[in-house]
């Protein structure tokens, strides 16, 4: 997390200054006519770090994921991935590389609602909606946390009501949460204290529910900031980013908005199969990627491989830290095979 600055500029992705929901206020300040994943702004690489842009050994582990999931599948005819919250399509690009060894047999397919970038290689489909009845792996890095939900807060008599939001990122207290909300709160994300807050991810079980659904086989994954019941956040999650910099939650389109996921929700959400919940931290050691630094001794007998080594053992680092991108969750839904995670 960067510094915290005031909310900035406002821009024009809220029509006149009402007073809704996150929910509403969220969807349109990110997919509105000049919101920020839909205007064209640079992308999101131009306001926040992820994984994908950490290190080219990110895609690297998921094209090994792709290629276990080909082998549990019995190398089908045609292996699909889809890269579910594509930004400016630079996973997709770098799988078509990575997994180039299958030949024919690989399509990409990256899934964004914002237009196509320029100059995207051909052979990556774009499109706003995951394809149905695929094959494959189904891949939504940083993905769920966009999906846009309410706020709740406990008032000073102990009832739960919406947070409501105006265009400059005002709050104020609305009615009383509606009875299907309360009861998501009630099993996954329990309110007691006044001015406790929480973000009802109801929505966000559902798209993922429905993104599992797509598969007719293989696997799907969500990496995200999360947590799980026995450790919700106080006074939730929802921020902004900015320009590379944490600052408040405003909707007006010139910041990105999130707020962390409960992945064991969104888990519970999928009828059968065999899931996995876990660290991006795990994940990513299970997949290869170790910041073991190499040997001193190959500084003197190869000391060109030997800075690359250290190079990649630096960047595998950053990518499984606690603290950072490797506290990341990964929740992995196998469809038809198990989960691929060992061997």
């Amino acid at each position: 997390m960067g510094d915290v600055t005031g909310p900035g500029p406002v821009r024009k992705a809220s029509a006149g200054n009402r007073w809704v929901g996150w929910r509403e206020a969220t969807e349109r300040a990110l997919y509105g006519p000049d919101g920020f994943y839909t205007a064209g702004t640079g992308g999101p690489a131009g306001h926040f770090r992820t994984s994908v842009h950490a290190s080219a050994l990110f895609a690297g582990a998921v094209a090994e994921l792709a290629r276990r999931v080909d082998d549990a599948l019995g190398r089908p005819p045609e292996l699909t991935v889809v890269d579910l919250g594509a930004g400016r399509g630079e996973l997709a690009l770098r799988l078509l590389t990575e997994l180039s060894g299958l030949g024919p047999r690989l399509r990409v397919v990256a899934v964004e609602r914002a237009p196509r970038p320029r100059g995207l290689d051909p052979r990556v489909e774009w499109t706003g909606t995951p394809p149905s009845g695929v094959t494959g792996l189904l891949f939504a890095n940083e993905w769920l946390d966009n999906v846009p939900v309410e706020v709740a807060e406990v008032d000073r008599d102990g009832t739960v009501r919406l947070v409501l939001v105006d265009q400059r990122g005002r709050e104020r207290l609305g009615g009383p949460l509606p009875r299907a909300e309360l009861d998501w709160l009630a099993r996954w994300w329990p309110l007691r204290e006044p001015r406790a807050r929480a973000e009802v991810g109801g929505p966000r079980d559902e798209a993922w529910a429905a993104a599992v659904a797509t598969l007719r086989g293989g696997l799907a994954v969500a990496v995200d900031y999360a947590h799980r019941r026995e450790a919700r956040p106080p006074w939730g999650t929802l921020t902004g980013f900015r320009e590379g910099r944490q600052v408040p939650p405003v909707p007006d389109g010139g910041c990105d908005l999130t707020a962390h996921v409960a992945l064991d929700a969104c888990a519970a959400a999928v009828p059968g199969g065999e899931w996995v919940l876990t660290t991006q931290r795990a994940a990513l050691r299970a997949l290869g990627v170790d910041g073991s630094r190499p040997p001193l001794a190959l500084a003197s007998t190869d000391p060109v491989g030997y800075v690359r080594a250290l190079a990649a053992a630096g960047e595998a680092a950053e990518l499984t830290e606690p603290d950072g991108l490797g506290g990341f969750g990964w929740l992995l839904h196998g469809v038809g095979v198990p989960v691929p995670l060992s061997g």
